[in-house]
């Protein structure tokens, strides 16, 4: 069985297909510059780089740009597209009414639409990415993977803001959490790696990239995050300015004489590490320019660092104890300086770092011998985890698949 996940945004489309025998990609790729003119699309499949210009004046042209690739006679990995056999999609935003993937019809459609309001730079282009795939390959299953679904389990202490309780019953006002997918599909590892049942661990999972937040996941469920209502609540992020005085938006508005439009720009594409060292939002470029000197970029580290490890201090009370810390995703894995530089100061907690460990490894335990808390970096896969979804959920629907043994499999 062969799996196709789609994650689209306004004007791009990434991709990965997957067999999902021995979960092997076969293609990843990345579609840019939809509905503009020179789009390209780029594709690396069996050790080779494909790359094309595409006519995709719109998603569904895009769609037809990755059929054309994935099938292309020299580099593409699958002979046709009768080879797909499911589609998995990465939503943004679902609401209250999902708590898991679930398979695509009419209703779900219906039901991401009208979580719009709630993301409306994401749904929309979900959804087109969805509709271009049921346009161009008509009876092929697909499901929904929804980044809000894992947070559905935390409690309502957790979700509710202290507003008029009316905004919340009537315009659905409260923290939803975001990188559900990744941080659900980390938190199902970690418990083989302690090798301890996870109804009895409590856990923080850091996914640090250039977007970033904290789950505290006890018992195996998420019962709290630090993205709220929209991605911009939490931790500083690469252009995310993560928590911050509502007052100020106000202050902002009228001492630069901007409107909302213009102050939400700042907040989410001018603020975070790029704000505060007036350099980049790469936490890379940061590092270099840090042990280069400059103050700017110390000075942001410094915040970046500090509001993880309160997270990470909160969550612990929280759940009433700690077992273990897992750092993911690009800063998470590959950054053996940031991890250090946060579990510094923990050490109250239980937590005790091994400097050669953390230096080495970009997967397994990093915490020392005798660490109470332990420490992990385990390295996330979000298209993975969707084409898990996608094959169990298209298998209890009673979807054959194409070969009477992937059918028996299933």
């Amino acid at each position: 069985m062969n799996v196709l996940v789609i994650n689209a945004g306004s004007s791009s489309l990434k991709y990965q297909l997957i067999v999902m025998r021995n979960e092997l990609v076969l293609a990843k790729g990345l579609v840019e510059r939809v509905g503009i003119p020179g789009t390209l699309l780029v594709q690396k499949a069996g050790g080779n780089t494909f790359s094309m210009e595409a006519r995709a004046a719109n998603h569904v042209g895009a769609i037809k740009a990755v059929m054309a690739a994935l099938t292309d006679p020299e580099y593409g990995p699958i002979g046709s597209m009768a080879e797909i056999s499911a589609v998995g999609h990465r939503v943004a935003h679902g609401g209250e009414k999902f708590k898991a993937s679930v398979l695509i019809d009419e209703d779900v459609m219906a039901a991401i639409r009208e979580s719009i309001p709630l993301a409306p730079l994401h749904n929309p282009a979900n959804i087109m990415g969805i509709e271009a795939c049921r346009a161009v390959m008509p009876g092929v299953p697909m499901v929904a993977a929804f980044d809000t679904a894992f947070h559905q389990t935390m409690p309502e202490r957790a979700y509710l803001y202290a507003l008029p309780y009316d905004y919340y019953t009537r315009l659905k006002i409260r923290r939803y959490g975001f990188h559900g997918t990744s941080h659900r599909f980390v938190s199902a590892l970690a418990p083989q790696m302690l090798g301890r049942p996870a109804e009895e661990l409590k856990i923080v999972v850091c996914h640090l990239g250039n977007g970033a937040s904290v789950t505290a996941v006890k018992g195996g469920r998420s019962v709290d995050t630090s993205m709220g209502m929209t991605p911009l609540e939490g931790l500083v992020m690469g252009t995310r300015c993560g928590d911050l005085d509502p007052a100020i938006l106000q202050h902002i508005m009228k001492q630069e004489n901007i409107d909302i439009r213009g102050a939400m720009d700042v907040l989410n594409k001018e603020s975070g590490l790029l704000g505060l060292s007036g350099i980049t939002s790469d936490m890379r470029d940061i590092v270099a320019a840090a042990d280069g000197g400059d103050p700017s970029a110390r000075r942001a580290l410094d915040v970046y660092d500090y509001r993880v490890k309160k997270y990470i201090g909160a969550y612990a009370a929280a759940m009433g104890g700690l077992d273990a810390i897992v750092f993911t995703a690009g800063v998470g894995e590959n950054d053996h300086r940031a991890r250090a530089r946060i579990v510094e100061g923990l050490q109250f907690l239980g937590v005790r770092m091994d400097p050669a460990k953390n230096v080495r490894g970009a997967e397994g335990e990093i915490s020392a011998g005798g660490s109470r808390v332990k420490v992990l970096v385990i390295p996330t896969d979000e298209e993975l985890s969707i084409a898990r979804d996608t094959r169990a959920i298209v298998g209890q629907a009673g979807y054959c698949m194409q070969q009477s043994e992937e059918c028996e499999a299933l």
